[in-house]
């Protein structure tokens, strides 16, 4: 998985190197990439800044066997099945035979993310084993021509999307198990694959052109491309892919992975490079500190595989993926949690009850996510985190989520310069006592107990720009 693109010939790159993760910096002069100021890429991406909480959506052919093959349980990502049981492309083919989601409900998938307080939804088009879930013209692999069920998936999906009000967005793998033009990387596994003398042309073309196809018929609001490591692959492929689907669409978004400069699972560009994408993608993994002037989401599981696994219990607490999101806002980053449908059509009922969870304390508390900047602390504080959002008066709202409650009622601020206009809780707006103490602000008269167990939030309204040293 992966997710990262940039935009115009005046684009920015990645540089920055911070605590492990590689940064993204401006760079200009991008060979191929369609010329864009700062104020406009800020205005294409502001939608997807703001949102701060999306819904990975991984469906597809390895819902059937669900990480069993013969009646063995297979290890690993559940939709690594092809490769990780060395299936032959003509026995995993037959598995189209029996696609047939007949409980799959568009509208009540987005009502489930909306009421999670998601703002939009990422679902694999094509992945690794080649199977689209669209109707493409330039394959019959698709759901359309080798199932059942005979529909296109991700349509009504799209339009239920712009429905409910939800940004709409696809998943693409450019590494494909079942495409001729590709090839087995050894006699064991498919990945990574290679690509057969003189086709990768052909294969190219026939990525370009399905992802015409999704533009024109779901109109994706970004590309989160991935599978994009094997050899054969270049940067200049990725530029080339990036600047095609840019002048199709303007406003499109795309992830750093349509390239080659990802830093492994970090997720972020590898330093002093000069790379294409508009995102980072850190894959299980929260950056340890804010990135500044970096885009960046983090894409994680809620148990240990993307794709339906019947045997992975090893479900997340509702707890965990509050304050995951909550961490990823306090560094200025994007949080896309994943869902693994079944072959009918339905979202797991463990993942259901945790977004519900999670959707009872946005409803309270979205507004400290939401629109948020990150922390003006560079490290980590010891009893929670922050985010911060200036106001339409100048001032500044810092949003405190406190995770462990001071047993006092006692909280600091360390080395805050800036001077205290209000301070409350955000969940019933009771008033909290603040006043300076030498170098930090400390705010006092707090509960004995919090109002939320997970991440009680306390509003501080300060004059100014946050001045922390």
């Amino acid at each position: 998985m992966t997710i990262f693109v940039a935009m115009r010939r005046q684009w920015f790159v990645l540089g920055l190197l911070m605590l492990g993760f590689a940064s993204v910096a401006r760079a200009e002069s991008a060979p191929g990439i369609p010329p864009e100021t700062p104020e406009q890429r800020d205005a294409r991406m502001k939608w997807w800044r703001d949102a701060r909480f999306g819904m990975f959506i991984h469906w597809g052919l390895y819902a059937i066997p669900g990480g069993r093959w013969k009646g063995q349980p297979v290890g690993g990502a559940g939709e690594w099945i092809m490769n990780t049981a060395n299936i032959p492309v003509e026995e995993y083919e037959l598995l189209a035979k029996q696609f047939n989601p007949v409980k799959y409900n568009p509208a009540q998938w987005v009502k489930i993310a909306k009421e999670a307080g998601m703002r939009y939804i990422v679902i694999t088009s094509k992945h690794h084993d080649g199977f689209c879930l669209f109707d493409s013209k330039v394959t019959t692999y698709d759901v359309v021509d080798a199932t059942p069920w005979g529909k296109d998936l991700l349509k009504p999906l799209a339009e239920e999307c712009r429905k409910q009000g939800l940004h709409f967005c696809t998943y693409y793998s450019i590494m494909d198990w079942h495409h001729p033009a590709q090839m087995r990387g050894s006699d064991r596994a498919y990945n990574p694959t290679r690509i057969r003398e003189g086709r990768k042309r052909e294969y190219m073309d026939y990525m370009k052109a399905q992802l015409k196809e999704l533009l024109e018929s779901c109109k994706p609001e970004v590309l989160w491309f991935d599978g994009e490591w094997p050899d054969w692959y270049t940067e200049e492929d990725g530029r080339e892919i990036y600047a095609y689907l840019r002048e199709l669409d303007p406003k499109l978004i795309i992830n750093n992975r349509v390239g080659k400069c990802r830093k492994g699972m970090e997720g972020l560009n590898q330093e002093g490079r000069q790379c294409v994408g508009d995102f980072g993608t850190p894959e299980q993994q929260i950056p340890a500190s804010g990135l500044p002037g970096v885009d960046w989401e983090s894409c994680m599981t809620m148990n240990d595989t993307w794709g339906f696994k019947y045997d992975d219990h090893n479900w997340k607490s509702t707890q965990t993926l509050i304050r995951n999101l909550i961490d990823c806002a306090s560094k200025g980053g994007n949080y896309l949690l994943n869902v693994g449908p079944t072959a009918e059509g339905e979202i797991p009922a463990p993942s259901v009850e945790r977004l519900q969870g999670i959707g009872q304390w946005l409803r309270v508390n979205g507004e400290s996510i939401y629109a948020t900047q990150a922390s003006p602390w560079s490290k980590q504080l010891p009893w929670g985190r922050c985010t911060q959002k200036k106001l339409d008066d100048g001032t500044t709202r810092l949003y405190l989520h406190v995770f462990t409650w001071p047993e006092q009622g006692r909280l600091e601020l360390p080395n805050l310069k800036n001077d205290v206009s209000r301070a409350f809780l955000l969940a019933n707006g009771t008033g909290v006592t603040a006043h300076r103490d030498g170098d930090k602000v400390v705010l006092e008269n707090l509960p004995q107990k919090p109002l939320d167990p997970v991440a009680t939030v306390i509003c501080v309204d300060i004059k100014g720009t946050p001045q922390v040293d």
